[in-house]
């Protein structure tokens, strides 16, 4: 049974009693820690600890950074740096340097996301495989959810109303058949495989199902708008669900699928309908790399009066050449939620950023 203990709700975070009720759900944070690390030692995957501090923190065009200022000895000696979103482009390097399975617990920094599932600074795993492709690291994961599960003391998750087995054969569903499925929508009929679709035959189809784009709404915003409303909900219930085949314009990291390039090598694991992890097969152009990055900093402009600077070094490594790879971030602290049965984030954290 989970722990059904509860902070008050008055009380700081630092406050013993509130503390001693976060006890057992940190507890199990310790140990599913240690049964992934096991996990890593066992299939031969480096650990290894990069920057957070980082010349782009990322380029996703809707993530919020955390900026910061690098002063040196003499006093006009100053550089603009950010915390980073992920430690991907660091680890990427990695890869090139020769560290052909690196992995790594970062620390990790999105502004503006504070929700029950979320937390501004929250643990991220991340790691790589060189020379294979993203269908190996769904191994990866059904390995460290049923080592978390174990560690945990759970033969199943449950959060907010539903259940997920583990051990049972896992769902793989494609984002097309998802959204025939529960939102009767053929979605690649409305997809050309541009970067920037039409989104007017989208929009004519989320009306028809009772979701109202808005002014100004991208063919993606609309995909996310159905998504939320109609399917995420459904994913994961029963048991975890791997969604694949995502449209290649939202996967700006990835490679496009041999068998039909408007498609990418991309999917997201789903348990309880909570996101766990988001894998790519890898992008290794850096011309249609350097491309993409401009395209995101272009749309975010537009849509927050800001961009990131491109990380010229990582651009310089896939340049120098890195293998075909695959790679994954999964959220270290919602893993432990469903291995803990904790019902927030903050009950896993030993403290929150203070003030939140």
């Amino acid at each position: 049974m989970p722990p059904t203990l509860c902070p008050p709700a008055d009380l700081p975070p630092w406050h013993p009693e509130s503390l001693a009720a976060r006890r057992p759900f940190l507890a199990a944070r310790g140990r599913v820690l240690n049964a992934v690390r096991a996990v890593f030692q066992e299939r031969a995957f480096t650990e290894v600890n990069t920057p957070a501090l980082q010349v782009s923190p990322g380029m996703e065009p809707h993530l919020q950074a955390f900026a910061t200022e690098l002063r040196g000895a003499h006093p006009d000696d100053r550089r603009p740096l950010y915390l980073h979103t992920s430690p991907e482009f660091a680890m990427k390097k990695l890869l090139v340097a020769g560290v052909p399975r690196p992995w790594q617990l970062a620390q990790v920094y999105r502004n503006g996301e504070r929700s029950g599932t979320h937390a501004p600074e929250f643990s991220m795993l991340e790691w790589y495989r060189a020379g294979e492709g993203y269908h190996a690291l769904v191994d990866d994961c059904q390995e460290l959810l049923r080592a978390g599960a174990e560690a945990g003391g759970r033969r199943a998750f449950s959060f907010r109303g539903m259940t997920c087995d583990p051990f049972r054969e896992w769902r793989v569903l494609t984002v097309p058949d998802a959204f025939a499925e529960y939102a009767g929508i053929d979605l690649m009929a409305t997809y050309d495989g541009s970067p920037d679709p039409d989104p007017a035959l989208l929009a004519a189809a989320a009306t028809r199902i009772g979701i109202h784009p808005h002014d100004g709404d991208r063919w993606e915003d609309i995909v996310f708008r159905i998504m939320f409303d109609r399917i995420e909900p459904h994913l994961g219930n029963g048991v975890p669900c791997v969604l694949t085949d995502y449209p290649l314009c939202m996967a700006a990291l990835s490679r496009p699928k041999p068998d039909d390039p408007r498609l990418a090598e991309r999917f997201e694991l789903y348990a309880c309908g909570l996101e766990l992890a988001n894998a790519f097969g890898e992008l290794t152009d850096a011309a249609v790399q350097r491309a993409r990055f401009e395209a995101d900093m272009a749309l975010k402009e537009t849509l927050y009066g800001e961009r990131f600077p491109v990380d010229e070094d990582f651009l310089a490594a896939l340049e120098f050449g890195m293998a075909e790879s695959s790679g994954i971030a999964m959220g270290f602290d919602r893993l432990v939620m469903l291995c803990s049965g904790a019902e927030s984030i903050d009950q896993v954290l030993w403290l929150p950023v203070a003030g939140f």
